[in-house]
């Protein structure tokens, strides 16, 4: 922090204290809350919440000067009323009146600006959600939709520049680990790493941006920046001071969300919300993209890593600070370790789960995906919902016959090919989960994991005709239209001799045991 900022935040201390005074307000609350990040301060009084800008300056972030902070605060309602109408309410002056006292709004000289905002529970916001119940499968999907709606409204950026883009942030997020003693040990590595993926990803992230996948985006799209508003995921407190950091490819602003699921441990919710999303864009583009992905999330969890030393430097210089300060600079060693973990990623992977309606597969394939390739996970290939992209129609729609006359098959075949084609190409894993009662089908995936250079593992799935039975005749707002009468005529098939690279899985028993037996497989 320079000298100036120095000042300006010593000058702060008379906002910070109005700020922390019930009397301040106009309908006193029995007591005011306060959220502390290393760039703001946000004070909870009743129903509302008040939210100013630290008064620091940081090689990409500056709030030293009082015009400054008025400008980014005007920024911050305007950007998010984007996405959040029905919580941003206003930019406020907080002013010294005549008589020397401090006042929302009135009549003197301004001294800070604070967005009002409408106060949510603390409860609702989706880290403090997954932090106390995980994310299931309706919630991933909705923070995937939320994610993927923001990026369908964005305005593009007219660049066709994308890897010059990405390289500017990768020199200053080293630049900046490096002058940081909780990071610095590991910020050349870092360094090495992040250009490594640059030159895998630049004809790709060239060819995103030319065709506008670089859009003014939220930004930090984390689980902190997401509140469930009345059951839904709304975004709030994207990216307000620097056009240049929230102007970005949409993969890596998906990234950040992807990044913080899976390093809170939840992994399956973070596939999960890939694969939804994934699905909804059906574009080819982001299918190519994921080549990008290992530098994307190794920027998230380095931007991440950064913050947490800049709040250590924070804490260190306040009294009684040390054993906080101690804790930041432990986080930001984790998460230059996650990092430089997702630079090194492991090679792509090929899985297949076939079998006959009702034996699982759909369950064992996203029970598995999580595990399979780079983080966080494999791009799970339905034929199910390949069928109802195919015809236009929602997941849960049912087609007629013609979705399901040979033509329609063959091409359903044919996308999941060429999707799995696409995500090996992009260093990406994949799974595809069909019924591939054909041996033409097989073979034809076998063929393609071999001129991808992958090794195909595939699974076939077997269970009793009565379990089979059973398990379709119970399904519910499921994307597979298979009926009781549709097993029956499976079982009639001659789906003929399976090569060796095809293992049988007894999958009539519970769940658990069949990814048991399957993991057991893979792991060969």
């Amino acid at each position: 922090m320079t000298d100036t900022a120095a000042t300006a935040a010593d000058d702060q201390a008379g906002v910070i204290a109005f700020l922390a005074d019930p009397a301040s307000y106009a309908v006193p609350p029995g007591s005011v809350g306060r959220i502390e990040t290393h760039g703001a301060m946000v004070f909870l009084a009743g129903g509302e919440a008040w939210k100013i800008k630290r008064a620091v300056r940081f090689p990409y972030m500056d709030f030293s000067t009082l015009e400054k902070r008025r400008a980014v605060c005007e920024r911050e309602i305007e950007v998010n009323r984007i996405w959040a109408p029905q919580l941003y309410l206003g930019c406020v002056p907080i002013t010294r009146e005549g008589d020397g006292r401090l006042a929302f709004g009135g009549r003197g000289r301004p001294v800070e600006w604070a967005v009002r905002m409408r106060r949510f529970a603390q409860s609702d916001l989706a880290g403090n959600v997954a932090a106390g119940q995980g994310v299931g499968g309706d919630l991933a999907r909705a923070l995937a939709d939320a994610a993927f709606d923001s990026h369908a409204s964005a305005p593009r950026i007219g660049d066709a520049r994308g890897a010059e883009r990405v390289a500017r942030l990768v020199n200053s997020v080293s630049r900046n680990l490096a002058g940081l003693p909780a990071t610095a040990g590991d910020a050349d590595i870092f360094g090495e790493r992040a250009h490594e993926q640059l030159g895998r990803a630049a004809a790709v992230l060239d060819a995103r941006a030319g065709k506008g996948f670089v859009r003014r985006c939220h930004g930090d799209l984390h689980l902190g920046n997401i509140v469930l508003w009345q059951g839904r995921p709304v975004l709030f407190d994207a990216i307000e001071f620097d056009e240049e950091i929230a102007s970005i490819d949409t993969l890596y602003d998906l990234a950040f969300l992807l990044m913080d699921l899976d390093q809170r441990r939840l992994r399956g919710a973070a596939n999960a919300v890939l694969n939804r999303y994934l699905w909804r864009s059906q574009q080819e583009l982001d299918l190519d993209g994921l080549a990008a992905l290992p530098l994307f999330l190794g920027l998230r969890a380095g931007v991440r890593a950064l913050v947490a030393a800049e709040r250590a430097e924070q804490e260190q210089a306040v009294a009684g600070g040390k054993d906080a300060a101690a804790r930041r600079t432990a986080e930001a060693r984790s998460y230059m370790r996650a990092a430089l973990a997702y630079l090194d990623p492991p090679p792509p992977e090929l899985v297949a789960v076939g079998g006959l309606s009702g034996t699982g597969k759909s369950t064992l394939a996203a029970a598995l995906a999580p595990d399979v390739g780079p983080s966080p996970g494999a791009v799970h290939l339905r034929s199910d919902l390949e069928r109802k992209s195919l015809f236009g129609c929602g997941e849960t729609e049912r087609l007629g016959a013609d979705g399901y006359a040979e033509a329609a098959t063959a091409r359903v075949y044919e996308t999941l090919n060429d999707k799995a084609r696409r995500t090996l190409a992009a260093g990406h894993g994949a799974i595809v989960d069909a019924v591939f009662a054909r041996p033409g089908e097989r073979e034809r995936l076998e063929a393609l994991s071999a001129g991808a250079g992958a090794r195909l593992r595939a699974l076939w799935l077997t269970a009793s005709p009565a379990t089979m039975v059973e398990r379709v005749a119970g399904r519910r707002n499921d994307a597979s239209d298979a009926t009781v009468d549709v097993v029956r005529m499976q079982l009639g098939y001659d789906t003929g001799p399976l090569s060796p690279a095809w293992r049988i899985v007894d999958a009539g028993g519970p769940t658990h045991t069949t990814v048991s037996a399957a993991k057991a497989i893979l792991s060969d």
